[in-house]
């Protein structure tokens, strides 16, 4: 500052540690006390205002009182030394305020750029880790890339897997397939995590599901047991299916097979359609459940405990439902008189399907017994629809004595002692056509007659009968008025002829077909005992014949005849000789063809 003693560093050293002994003593309320407000705050730290104050402690008073005076004068003298100064400097003074204008101006952009910089310095450095990274992982890839080079066969191998596999199940190589599928499921537990293995994977389960579907195709074809025993090995390796799984799907397919076979059977004739159907299942069946047997371990699969044995259990009683159905079906349309070849063609069946274990005869009977109940039912209602219209067409004519009178002699070729048909219904057209109706009837229904349908029999022909009682008391009612003397004996004739004649008649018919002795032995019961079970085997004649009460002759109640028992065999055979053909309506029956059609 302005005034300063100049001192050497020795005594500058001194005066400092004097100035802080001093300052250590004086106290600081002197200085306070001299200077008053003029002493700023900032000296207190200043070591030359501290050298100098203790320069001035140490003066006596005359020195004091000049020191302003030499302080003045040396004032001046630094004064005029720095005016001499800038005068003889001033062009140095003008270029270092222009060096020190342009080394602002400088130091202002050095502090932009370095502003600048300094903001861009993070990104720079995200940049350059990101530079790094991906350095590292191009040289990653490179590595990569070299060690793909020098696997580049193993590799390739391992990519042509799915095509292998492919072109193997699509030409039947089953084994070299299973094997590269087993290989495959090794590379996927120990590589599980790459993204080309999962995709190898994922096209080899494609081939494989499609090694499925090729080997369930083979078992709905005409497969024999050797090809069977092959596809269910692969399929046990293939491992997709459980035990039970496996056992439907073999009869699955085999059963969709055999549905095929019988679709293709024609269905236009029914006979043809059943006996067809017949012969498929009875062969195509029994072929498959032997080949499941020769397949899986059940000793007796059908009658095993509850468990995979009734998998195969419930498929067969499918089976034969399914064909029972179609029997059925088929036996509704209709297969005119050969009912009695297809129940045997259908009990052979059933026979051979014994030896298996799945016997099923005891299910056939109700069905071929329905239906020749529904088709005799059928026939007698027709016939009773004939004798109507003949009845509405019908007028009382005496006829010549011999034509019905007379016994005629006995059809050429029938052995003495067959039934026949009564020769007086001759005189009576419209009750010797009903006959020939019922009698054909008979005829087609022997060919399946089981003893269970003959209370259904009877009782079908019992109303028959009622209805035809019933159609002579209407013509009794509407032609009365009209009947002549002669007339009304004819018309006594025509009734007594039907309550003698033609009722007596068809009772022992219905003798031989179901003959009292082995309805007997069926019930256990005595033949003498019959006639507690209602209308088993017979017909109610006084319940038909009530209505006729009051046209017809009194006489004595006799009963019911009944065919000795050597009779009934050849009965039976007499009730058995071919059909002739059914005569044509609206023309007189002779004896010979009652005959004939008794037959």
């Amino acid at each position: 500052c302005p005034g300063r003693l100049p001192i050497s560093p020795m005594s500058e050293t001194t005066t400092v540690c004097c100035i802080k002994h001093i300052m250590d003593v004086e106290d600081e309320s002197i200085l306070v006390s001299v200077f008053k407000d003029n002493f700023p705050d900032s000296w207190r730290d200043n070591p030359d205002f501290s050298a100098y104050l203790s320069e001035l402690s140490a003066c006596g008073l005359d020195k004091l009182g000049r020191e302003p005076e030499r302080l003045a004068e040396e004032r001046n003298q630094i004064l005029q030394q720095t005016r001499e100064l800038a005068f003889s400097n001033y062009q140095t003074f003008i270029r270092t305020a222009d060096c020190t204008e342009h080394i602002y101006r400088d130091f202002g952009r050095v502090e932009g750029s370095v502003s600048r910089l300094l903001d861009k310095l993070p990104r720079f450095g995200e940049r350059c880790r990101t530079f790094m990274t991906e350095a590292e992982e191009i040289a990653v890839s490179r590595r990569m890339n070299s060690l793909t080079l020098n696997r580049h066969t193993e590799i390739l191998e391992i990519l042509e897997i799915p095509q292998l596999m492919d072109t193997c199940v699509r030409n039947g190589y089953y084994e070299e397939a299973l094997e590269l599928a087993a290989y495959v499921r090794r590379l996927e537990r120990k590589h599980a995590a790459l993204p080309v293995i999962q995709d190898i994977v994922r096209d080899v389960r494609q081939a494989a599901q499609l090694m499925l579907n090729q080997l369930l195709q083979q078992l709905r074809s005409n497969a024999q047991l050797p090809v069977c025993l092959r596809v269910i090995g692969y399929l046990r390796r293939m491992d997709v299916f459980t035990e039970a799984e496996l056992r439907v799907k073999f009869l699955q397919a085999r059963g969709g097979w055999l549905s095929s076979v019988l679709d293709a059977v024609p269905d236009d004739d029914p006979y043809v359609h059943i006996t067809k159907t017949v012969e498929a299942c009875r062969v195509h069946l029994f072929d498959i459940i032997t080949q499941y047997r020769a397949i899986f371990s059940d000793d007796d699969p059908l009658a095993g405990p509850p468990g995979e044995a009734a998998i195969f259990h419930g498929w067969v009683a499918q089976r034969v439902a399914e064909f029972l159905v179609t029997l059925q079906r088929d036996l509704r349309r209709g297969v005119g008189p050969r009912l009695d070849s297809l129940l045997g063609q259908c009990m052979y069946f059933g026979l051979s399907f014994s030896r298996v274990g799945a016997d099923f005869r005891g299910q056939l009977a109700p069905l071929f017994q329905q239906v020749a109940l529904e088709a005799f039912q059928a026939a007698l209602q027709e016939a009773a629809d004939r004798f109507q219209e003949d009845m509405n067409r019908y007028t009382l004519v005496a006829l010549p004595v011999a034509l019905g009178g007379a016994l005629a002699p006995a059809a050429p070729g029938v052995q003495p002692g067959t039934l026949q048909p009564p020769t007086a219904l001759l005189d009576f057209p419209p009750l010797a056509c009903f006959l020939n109706h019922v009698l054909s009837a008979f005829n087609d229904l022997r060919l399946c007659c089981p003893l269970g349908a003959a209370q259904d029999v009877s009782r079908s022909l019992e109303d028959v009968l009622r209805t035809v009682t019933r159609v002579i008391v209407a013509f009794h009612r509407a032609e009365q008025s009209a009947f002549s003397s002669r007339e009304e004996d004819l018309f006594v004739q025509f009734c007594s002829s039907f309550a003698d004649d033609l009722l007596p008649f068809l009772s022992r018919c219905l003798q031989v077909l179901f003959p009292p002795a082995q309805l007997a032995l069926v019930l256990g019961v005595p033949a003498s005992q019959l006639h507690r079970y209602g209308g088993l085997g017979r017909i109610d004649v006084s319940a038909v014949l009530q209505p006729l009460d009051f046209i017809l002759p009194q006489k004595e109640p006799e009963p019911e005849p009944l065919l000795p028992e050597a009779d009934i065999p050849a009965e039976q055979g007499s009730l058995t000789q071919p059909k002739p053909e059914p005569s044509q309506p609206g023309r007189t029956e002779t004896a010979a063809e009652l005959e004939a059609d008794a037959e």
